[in-house]
């Protein structure tokens, strides 16, 4: 797939960003230098998906051939694509863009993502301005989920909100600016996607018939290993030259966005002191210890937490596998929590089973507990607390206070 960004990305556009505090001089270039050679990130599915969209939007509003188009990504930037097997009539258009995993290539890396936008009624004239009112179902290759716990209800086409909203605002992007139909029916599909499927957990997860379209920021980044531990490295250090004496840590950006929100009042944390450590657990603790950090606040979602409590100081999911029943052990021993151990039997994710916990306040604590006890034992005297982020960008549980 041809692709190309109109502005830099997102590691690249960081590492040009100066300190914002005013008792350093350590400037955020510091990154480019130390994750040299740089990777090449790829596109997630669901960036796929709204391009194709677009693309396909395009040619039935306009009739005519639309060879790329550029599409804003969640995490900040534009990127073009490249449009494959056009074809368009008065009412039905459709085209594909090749997945681009970059150079960290996964299970859908080089499937055709397919879109094709109907008018609804099918017939012209189409209106003048405004907005079209949009249907996104899934079509071949695309499954469906049929057990609780995922980001999609049970029923539903495995299209994640973010990668739904995107598709969406790609096709209201074209809708805007031509006359359209007053609704249309757009049908995201990958030929192949049953049989790549195979290749994934989504049957155990109970997504059926195909993938899933995914991604929260639109871009997937390439996992270097000594890319990422050189930036931790920095991060810390940049942290600590502006005077932070805490460090929050987090698993993604999910969670650091969240972790930000809620200490940018209390605490007055400056930016350099969020550091996203990703999966690298063990190795981001030990370089705070280390380093002399008084303080860090690991931050993540409940299952990535849950990783590790279980002691997993690499969570990324080659590295590690989530036991939920190690977790009905811990509650089934703790007086506290018992009530609960039964809930484990019919979860099917970790999320799963916190919403069927209904984010209870004491299994938030015992997770927070063992997160914590695990931190002591990498880290013996590196005083650690926990901020537990939800699914719906809010803060369940933080072990430093009465908040959240």
């Amino acid at each position: 797939m041809s692709t190309s960004t109109t502005s830099p990305s997102p590691s690249a556009r960081r590492g040009a960003r100066s300190c914002a505090c005013c008792r350093c001089r350590t400037s955020w270039t510091r990154f480019e230098i130390v994750s040299k050679p740089a990777r090449r990130h790829g596109y997630t599915t669901g960036a796929c998906a709204a391009a194709a969209a677009q693309g396909a939007a395009r040619m039935l509003v306009t009739q005519r051939r639309v060879e790329t188009v550029a599409v804003a990504l969640p995490a900040g930037f534009s990127a073009t694509f490249a449009l494959h097997g056009q074809r368009f009539d008065a009412v039905f258009a459709a085209c594909y863009v090749i997945k681009d995993a970059g150079d960290d290539p996964d299970v859908t890396h080089g499937c055709e993502v397919w879109a094709e936008v109907k008018a609804n009624p099918p017939q012209p004239p189409f209106v003048k301005g405004g907005s079209s009112s949009v249907e996104i179902v899934g079509g071949v290759g695309i499954g469906r989920v049929t057990k609780p716990g995922l980001a999609v209800a049970v029923g539903a086409w495995a299209i994640n909100p973010v990668p739904r909203r995107m598709i969406t605002e790609a096709l209201q992007e074209v809708f805007s600016r031509h006359p359209s139909p007053v609704s249309c029916h757009c049908t995201i599909s990958i030929p192949d996607g049953e049989e790549r499927a195979k290749r994934t957990l989504n049957a155990r997860l109970g997504i059926v018939g195909g993938l899933s379209i995914l991604g929260t920021s639109g871009v997937v980044k390439p996992i270097s290993t000594r890319a990422w531990t050189d930036t931790i490295d920095t991060a810390v250090d940049v942290a600590l030259a502006c005077g932070s004496s805490t460090i929050v840590l987090s698993t993604g950006r999910t969670s650091e966005v969240v972790a930000q929100r809620y200490f940018a009042s209390a605490e007055g944390l400056p930016e350099e002191a969020f550091v996203m450590m990703g999966d690298h657990v063990g190795y981001a603790l030990r370089v705070c210890a280390a380093k002399g950090v008084a303080q860090v606040v690991l931050a993540g979602q409940f299952a990535k937490l849950l990783k590790i409590a279980c002691g997993h100081e690499q969570t990324h999911v080659a590295a590690s596998e989530l036991d939920l029943q190690i977790l009905g052990g811990w509650l089934q021993h703790d007086p506290r929590t018992a009530r609960l151990a039964p809930l484990v039997a019919g979860a099917n994710t970790a999320r799963h089973l916190l919403e069927l916990a209904a984010a209870d306040r004491a299994l938030l604590e015992l997770v927070a507990g063992k997160v914590k006890a695990f931190a002591a034992g990498v880290v013996p005297g590196l005083a650690v607390q926990v901020l537990l982020a939800g699914y719906d960008g809010q803060v369940l549980y933080f072990s430093g206070s009465g908040r959240g």
